[in-house]
Parts: C-alpha cells; sequence; structure tokens
C-alpha cells in the first residue's frame, strides 16, 4: 500500500433542527437560538487496491429513534464510491457514539481501530449516568463488546500508524478515547478530525463544542489539529455542511461527496 493516499468525506444523513447552543460551549453559544445544522459523514482514505474507512454512522432505525434525516446507510454512502465495505481491511473508529459506530456489521472482514481508553470508559463505572448513555446505542455497544471478544479489534494506545501513511493519535477532550487521523496526501498532512471539532467554527473560533468530559482537553485537542496538520485548510471537522462546499465535489455526487486531497 502506498503512503500518499487520497481522502473523501461522503454524507449520509444530517439533523436539520438544531441550534447553536448545542454546538458551542459558553459565551460562543449566543445567540443560543440561532438555526444550525450538522452532516453525518463517513471517510475514505483511498490507496491502490485497498481502502480504509473511518467511522461507520448509524443506521435508520438509529435515525428514526432520534428525529434525524437519513438518506442511506453509511455503507450504501461508501458504495457510490465504489468501496466494498466486506473487503475493507480497517475501519478507524473515532469514538462510540452512535453517530458513528452504527454500521459496522457491512465490514465483514475488518479490524477495528479503537483506543483502549475509549473501549474501557465505555464498559466502566460512568456509562450508564444519564448524560452518558444518551450518547450511546445498547446495540452498538453490545455488537463492539462482541467484536472485541472475537478478537475484531485492533486496541491502540496513544499514537499508532494503521498502515503506511495513515495513523491515529488520541486525544480526548470530547470522550475519554477520542482519536483523529492524520493522512499524508500530494496536499500534504490532513487530518480527519471527527469529533474534535464538529464545526470549522469550533477550531477555527478556539470555541469548544458543547458536549465534552474535559474542557482542557477540548483545547488541547485543538492545538493538536493544528500541529499535525499542514495547514488549516487540511483539518477536516466532524459534522460541518461546508465541508461540501470547501473541497472539490466527486463527479455525479455533487452535494453527497468530496475528495479532500
Amino acid at each position: 500500500m502506498s503512503n500518499v493516499h487520497e481522502v473523501y468525506a461522503v454524507k449520509f444523513g444530517e439533523h436539520t433542527h438544531g441550534v447553536r447552543g448545542e454546538y458551542f460551549h459558553g459565551s460562543a453559544a449566543h445567540p443560543w437560538d440561532e438555526q444550525r445544522q450538522l452532516d453525518y459523514y463517513v471517510w475514505l482514505i483511498r490507496s491502490g487496491a485497498q481502502d480504509v474507512v473511518v467511522d461507520a454512522g448509524f443506521t435508520a432505525e438509529t435515525a428514526a429513534r432520534r428525529k434525524r434525516n437519513h438518506f442511506r446507510s453509511p455503507s450504501q454512502a461508501l458504495a457510490m464510491l465504489d468501496t466494498a465495505c466486506d473487503s475493507v481491511p480497517y475501519v478507524i473508529l473515532s469514538h462510540f457514539h452512535y453517530d458513528h459506530v452504527g454500521d459496522i456489521e457491512a465490514f465483514s472482514d475488518a479490524r477495528f481501530v479503537v483506543q483502549e481508553k475509549e473501549m474501557a470508559f465505555w464498559t466502566g463505572k460512568y456509562a450508564w449516568r444519564k448524560e452518558f448513555r444518551r450518547l450511546v446505542e445498547r446495540d452498538d455497544m453490545e455488537r463492539l463488546v462482541r467484536f472485541g471478544l472475537d478478537g475484531r479489534m485492533l486496541f491502540v494506545d496513544g499514537e499508532h500508524e494503521v498502515v503506511p501513511g495513515v495513523r491515529v493519535h488520541h486525544v480526548g477532550g470530547h470522550t475519554a478515547g477520542l482519536q483523529v487521523v492524520s493522512v499524508e496526501t500530494e496536499r500534504g498532512t490532513v487530518v480527519l478530525a471527527a469529533d474534535a471539532t464538529h464545526l470549522y467554527g469550533n477550531v477555527e473560533n478556539d470555541a469548544p463544542f458543547g458536549i465534552f468530559m474535559s474542557l482542557p482537553g477540548m483545547y488541547d485537542t485543538f492545538d493538536t489539529l493544528h500541529a499535525l496538520a499542514s495547514s488549516s485548510e487540511l483539518i477536516v471537522p466532524g459534522h460541518d455542511p461546508d465541508v461540501l462546499k470547501r473541497y472539490d465535489q466527486v463527479d455525479g455526487l455533487d452535494g453527497l461527496a468530496v475528495r479532500i486531497a
């Protein structure tokens, strides 16, 4: 596998009735009731004959319960980029919130790259508490534990090179084991930030998202994103609709998929 990769984002759903007050912490949350949208993506890292996927979204059933717009499954979204999910060798899971791990069964031969701290937290003593429990789905968690028992998890601690030119980095802040992904490309180092910065406005304005485990950890995470990426333009947030405007559209998939690098 080459150590220079192409990187794509593909949209599978959206949340159109959120407000600014939910997406920014403290003083940055005002005006609280300003309408804001979140988009839901999966990310594809392509090099040669193999694809690496980052995150696995959520299912139509979860979307219905949580009142999210769901256009297609994450695996169907990846199929639009000619990715056969049953042949993907690695799926990197940024963290275990419901909108990042719901479609993992589609990747029948993959190993799932996970920070040890993330699994430890969600199988530990605080996971049942209301403000944590609401962020995950029981079925997802049971599936993740089962995959661990089946030997399909690649547990890492800190920084790890998954394939040449693709590394994960533990950052925390948003969750105990949140990890971001750095990817070597012809444009430089791209950072797939997932929920390290939900929106461009979080990292660009030093304004953390409203859900976090550690506020200092969120600020440290912003510093890490800037240190890893070759430029601020190559920091890719996890849920910003403007991702589909800032990068090149994939032919035939306008408004659905972009090539980041």
